[in-house]
């Protein structure tokens, strides 16, 4: 899918629907609707749109491939076995020697699920992006794209995000794309009520990733949700998947759904 770019407006020189069939092609939807993808999982896509995501950050089966803080795998379950025969993986996870418990035991959980399947996962290389120290994701300028799935605002919690956004740019090679979904705050919330709530701005991302060297390409509201007010009493983690307040309205939070999302995407000049 080519995409121009002129005067604020992007044009799209295929369809959706044309993109996705050539994505079809490579085995995109014979892996999303894979066994191996349980069914609470598959019930997610709803949510998360991942054949148009990536779609429209131009993900290829022989492309190598960054994804960042992966966490249990949802999106490695569709990566993983479609770039397995032509393309690369690389899932850049937690530090397990953290003194964080979270992330140690984030990781081996990760470690484990891959080696129990490995015709699945044999092929994925897991690397650890524990910054400032751990920041080596791939080679250097040896990947075509690098996904992060609402991972921001951990970084911006954690002070970490301008470090994080060097080391994906650094492991892009010239013209490769950063593909960003994150939790979308209000265009005016502060930095200090986007790590509380979970919630970032778009202004925010597009600033981080340009500070790193990134040009911003486009947008799309693929994993937009009108019904997400974005004002909880436990931030986006109030809804689903996690419901933090448990049974507390819980059919209420479960009918809004997953959280607003943006978009984006960046290249690297």
């Amino acid at each position: 899918m080519r995409i121009s770019v002129g005067l604020g407006v992007v044009s799209l020189a295929f369809s959706w629907q044309v993109a996705l069939a050539q994505a079809d092609e490579v085995g995109l939807s014979d892996v999303l609707n894979g066994e191996h993808r349980s069914a609470a999982n598959q019930a997610r896509d709803a949510f998360r749109h991942p054949a148009k995501t990536l779609t429209f950050f131009d993900v290829q089966p022989t492309h190598a491939v960054v994804e960042i803080w992966p966490g249990k795998g949802w999106y490695t379950e569709i990566l993983a076995p479609w770039l397995r025969d032509r393309g690369q993986l690389y899932a850049a996870h937690f530090d397990p020697e953290s003194h964080v418990a979270f992330f140690q035991q984030g990781r081996a959980k990760f470690d484990a699920k891959l080696a129990a399947q490995p015709a699945l996962y044999n092929q994925v290389i897991v690397t650890t992006l524990g910054p400032p120290k751990a920041v080596a994701i791939a080679p250097e300028g040896g990947v075509d794209r690098v996904l992060t799935f609402r991972n921001v605002h951990n970084w911006l919690k954690s002070g970490t995000a301008t470090q994080v956004f060097a080391a994906m740019f650094k492991a892009l090679k010239p013209g490769g794309i950063l593909g960003v979904v994150e939790h979308r705050a209000a265009p005016d919330t502060s930095l200090a009520v986007q790590i509380e709530t979970g919630y970032v701005t778009e202004r925010q991302v597009k600033e981080l990733a340009q500070q790193a060297g990134f040009r911003y390409v486009a947008a799309s509201e693929i994993n937009a949700n009108p019904k997400d007010s974005k004002d909880y009493p436990a931030g986006v983690w109030t809804l689903p998947p996690t419901l933090r307040l448990k049974a507390q309205d819980r059919a209420r939070y479960q009918a809004i759904g997953e959280s607003d999302r943006m978009t984006l995407k960046f290249a690297k000049p």
